[in-house]
């Protein structure tokens, strides 16, 4: 091995270890979440695509799990954004990681690629671009990389929280 391929292997395994860090400190706060809240749930760590992400799921009360998720994942985002910033008091490092409940999170990335593919494809065959509704962050994230996958580009446009993405025939 190079010097600079050992480099490159240590700096990916130190962003591994960082990265396993954040989910543990994220899924010790959300435990004590879920204990105050008296919900039962078992909390799932990965890391995907350069994040934490952490995953509430139950066996036996989904519904119950469905109200830290609120209406179109409201609560889900307060969450997300507190259990960033517990980590971020704990590693003094802004966090970027992903929390899903109850599947809620992959349901709608599965649904967003979904319209992401589709809006794709009517910009090709239209010629014209193809303006979809305001969306989160996440959400646009989402259809960003479904258009990529289609081969063709998208932009976001306008101000949040009407942000929204404009796909591009080619």
């Amino acid at each position: 091995m190079t010097e600079g391929t050992t480099s490159a292997a240590a700096e990916g395994a130190d962003t591994l270890t960082r990265l396993e860090q954040e989910g543990e400190i994220a899924a010790d706060y959300l435990e004590g979440l879920l204990d105050i809240a008296d919900l039962d749930g078992d909390i799932d760590m990965d890391v995907e695509a350069d994040r934490a992400s952490v995953s509430i799921i139950s066996d036996a009360g989904t519904r119950e799990l469905l109200k830290l998720v609120g209406r179109d994942g409201e609560v889900l985002e307060a969450l997300q954004e507190l259990t960033r910033l517990a980590v971020h008091r704990e590693t003094g490092d802004r966090s970027r990681l992903m929390l899903d409940i109850a599947g809620y999170r992959a349901q709608k990335r599965a649904e967003l690629s979904e319209l992401g593919a589709k809006a794709a494809a009517d910009a090709k065959n239209n010629g014209e671009p193809v303006k979809l509704d305001p969306m989160t962050p996440f959400e646009r994230k989402v259809v960003h990389d479904a258009v990529k996958a289609a081969g063709l580009r998208s932009e976001s446009e306008g101000e949040e929280p009407q942000r929204f993405v404009v796909v591009l025939p080619n």
